[in-house]
């Protein structure tokens, strides 16, 4: 069980995380010493208690002062949606909500391995929607209204290890993370660094803005790079991600090129499959011209249905012509059947609730 939320005007020690001197100082004014810093951190990040009564390794006063004035957590869990296959669904308020609108929904994705050390999969947000608006996507539907902080985003990471193990996280839910690149860093620095996560268990969704995704590169991001690229045309792409209206697609993926030639990570191209329209031949041979020679995967995603959207989810024996078609041609090509489609825990599927 975790410490409640923040009230609004109250620091979480979540924020203070990362705000190291901050942190110090306040230890100290509850009668603490430095070190009792780094127990709190480790605690929290290593240990991952989220209650300041089991933190023995302090003194009553200070857990009891802490407890008082900075909450572990700073948002607020609304439900929890468990869908039939186990994916588990929370919707977060967040600290200081305006509305009923200032909420993110992140998702709780169980292994289907047997074995006892196979852990879940975290889907992460960064942002409160997403100004992206993608027309088959939900989480765009109401535009973006603010970026998470970078303790809004640990937090998430936080709440899903208390759900038990995690081996993997996509941040592939609500928001495009190269618009908010600098918390999303820092928060995946943390999940990396202190919660143990290998970079190589990290994927960061994006749709590839060439400048931002040349610039994350120079900093050896501890994360994988997937690029939703969704169609070879330039044309249908501008309808499809209209974010990306005039650049060309080969921009996109000269930048991948550079984004392995610096970090040395392949990169994966996502394609969500839209039945009857990106998911015929023409479109499988085009992708598998344009990605010819490049050392990548190209992870294809059949649609999730979301209502009111307009397209439709393709036939399974579609998905997997494409599939054969790219490799055929050379490519490696997965399909990835989403979790948690009935309960609107799927990709594509997250928004804003209430």
């Amino acid at each position: 069980m975790s410490e409640p939320a923040t009230d609004q005007g109250q620091i979480s020690l979540s924020e203070l995380f990362f705000q190291p001197e901050e942190l110090q100082k306040r230890v100290e004014a509850l009668g603490g010493r430095a070190f009792h810093a780094r127990i709190l951190r480790e605690q929290v990040l290593k240990n991952g208690v989220l209650n300041y009564a089991d933190m023995t390794a302090l003194s009553a006063r200070l857990r009891d002062g802490f407890a008082q004035e900075h909450p572990i957590l700073s948002c607020t869990e609304i439900s929890r949606i468990v869908a039939e296959d186990g994916t588990t669904k929370l919707l977060l308020r967040l600290p200081g909500a305006a509305d009923k609108e200032d909420t993110v929904e992140t998702v709780h994705i169980p292994s289907h391995r047997r074995d006892a050390d196979a852990g879940a999969t975290l889907c992460v947000s960064t942002q409160v929607g997403c100004a992206v608006a993608c027309p088959f996507c939900a989480s765009g539907r109401l535009g973006l209204r603010r970026n998470l902080e970078a303790h809004e985003i640990l937090e998430q990471y936080l709440m899903g290890r208390a759900m038990g193990k995690l081996s993997r996280s996509v941040v592939m839910g609500i928001g495009e993370p190269m618009h908010n690149y600098k918390n999303t860093l820092a928060a995946l620095r943390v999940v990396h660094e202190e919660l143990g996560m290998g970079a190589r268990k990290i994927t960061v969704s994006s749709v590839g803005f060439p400048d931002r995704l040349r610039a994350a590169a120079q900093d050896k991001p501890p994360f994988q790079l997937a690029i939703s690229l969704h169609t070879p045309f330039d044309e249908e792409r501008d309808e499809l991600v209209p974010a990306m209206k005039g650049i060309p697609i080969e921009d996109v993926l000269a930048a991948g090129d550079d984004w392995f030639g610096v970090t040395g990570r392949e990169v994966t191209y996502e394609y969500v499959l839209l039945g009857g329209t990106n998911d015929t031949h023409a479109h499988a041979h085009t992708l598998a011209q344009r990605l010819h020679g490049r050392r990548c995967t190209v992870n294809l995603i059949p649609y999730n249905p979301v209502a009111g959207m307009g397209y439709a989810r393709p036939r399974g024996e579609d998905v997997e012509a494409f599939k054969e078609s790219l490799i055929e041609q050379g490519l490696v090509a997965t399909v990835r059947w989403s979790r948690g489609l009935e309960q609107d825990a799927a990709c594509g599927q997250l928004r804003l609730r209430s």
